[in-house]
């Protein structure tokens, strides 16, 4: 059988946390949340070569999303991210810019969300 995927859910809602938890895990995801950008990336630097795909929000205290996607890109290019928002477009144009693979629009159905995933890691891994 397949690895699990690896997913890292970073949100500063916790309810949009254990929401995205219990969806990913009962698809058979492994699946870690951080708060907000600062602490995604002491868990990413904790397993670096550990996770397949970042969904990330973008307006979040201590370290943007816009901002983490900008660190994530430089220090592991590999890892394919989705960018959410739920501020309008701005958010979501810096978060092209920063590279995101895909941004989406809040209120965010889960299972276009997992389509996503899907889509992003079936491109990678065989």
């Amino acid at each position: 059988m397949a690895d699990p995927k690896r997913l890292l859910i970073v949100d500063d809602n916790e309810d949009i946390l254990s929401t995205f938890y219990e969806f990913f895990n009962s698809l058979g995801y492994e699946v870690k949340t951080a708060v907000d950008g600062f602490a995604a990336l002491k868990v990413l630097r904790d397993k670096p070569d550990f996770f397949d795909c970042l969904i990330t929000d973008l307006v979040m205290p201590n370290i943007s999303g816009v901002g983490l996607i900008s660190i994530v890109k430089k220090e592991y290019p590999e890892l394919k991210i989705i960018a959410m928002t739920g501020y309008g477009d701005q958010p979501g144009a810096l978060a092209s810019e920063a590279e995101a693979d895909f941004v989406l629009f809040k209120p965010i159905d889960l299972f276009k969300i997992e389509e996503k995933v899907s889509f992003l890691l079936g491109q990678t891994k065989k």
